[in-house]
């Protein structure tokens, strides 16, 4: 089951106004930050509803960045106070899909895991993946499995494969797991 690949990407979250100049606290979706949170990079707004930018909102090219505890603080051209600033809090940041660097071999992006079928090591199909939810200290698979969610914790112990191009994963689940 292959899936199409989507055409934009969300890099992060604008999470409030910072300071009376126009900055902003962006919160960071992405392992790469330091390719997308630098002067110069354009990125579009969407709202947390899309899983792409919406074409009626302006791009926003950004100025300054500087880390902080919780993300970055960014200054885009062209917000320069915090009332225009507020107006932005709440939307997500997108670029390209084609504007992201290449993966490495063994990376893939958590949306290409949604819609995946699982099956045990012994081949036993246990259902598809329909959410991934991103969490600490690791990523959590919402396996839709006859009518009900099996959640699974993505790490290497118990997801033993995964092939996006044959619709894939494998999971070698300790006792128990897929009965809760």
């Amino acid at each position: 089951m292959a899936r199409r690949r989507p055409d934009f990407l969300a890099v992060g979250t604008i999470a409030k106004a910072h300071g009376t100049r126009g900055e902003v606290l962006v919160t960071s979706l992405t392992d790469h930050p330091e390719d997308m949170f630098v002067p110069g990079v354009v990125l579009r707004m969407g709202g947390p509803e899309r899983d792409q930018p919406d074409p009626d909102l302006p791009p926003l090219r950004v100025d300054t960045v500087r880390p902080a505890n919780a993300g970055f603080l960014v200054q885009f051209r062209g917000v320069d106070d915090r009332d225009t600033a507020r107006r932005l809090r709440g939307y997500d940041l997108y670029v390209p899909a084609d504007a992201v660097r290449p993966l490495a071999e063994d990376e893939l992006f958590l949306h290409d895991l949604v819609g995946l079928e699982v099956r045990t090591v012994s081949g036993e199909v246990v259902g598809r993946v329909g959410e991934v939810y991103e969490m600490s200290p690791a990523h959590l698979l919402g396996v839709e499995a006859g009518g009900r969610e099996i959640l699974i914790p993505y790490v290497r112990e118990i997801v033993v494969e995964v092939e996006p191009a044959e619709g894939v994963l494998v999971v070698d689940p300790p006792e128990g797991l897929l009965d809760l």
